[in-house]
């Protein structure tokens, strides 16, 4: 419990409200700003997505090499059969 009587405080003034201020034509303001990406930035990037792809391409060969029974995966094991038929087709007619 406090000792003495409670202060009471003061009522707080309304903050005056600031009128909007007129932007003038042809007077740059701060803010944001875009800047160029750098060169040497930029040939990362592009390196890496094209690594990037790579790989995701190989990954998918060696899967697909594995379990060719899987006809999403290109490059399985019907997909190299039906080559080598083709080859076989065109040496039979050549032959």
């Amino acid at each position: 419990m406090p000792q003495t009587a409670l202060k009471k405080s003061k009522p707080q003034a309304l903050k005056p409200v600031k009128a909007k201020i007129d932007r003038k034509p042809g007077v740059m303001r701060k803010g944001l700003r875009n800047f160029a990406p750098k060169t040497k930035n930029a040939k990362m990037e592009e390196q890496k997505r094209k690594l990037s792809g790579q790989l995701a391409a190989g990954t998918e060969k060696r899967l697909a090499a594995r379990a060719g029974h899987l006809e999403l995966l290109a490059g399985g094991k019907k997909d190299r059969k039906e080559a080598e038929a083709a080859k076989k087709a065109e040496a039979a007619k050549k032959g």
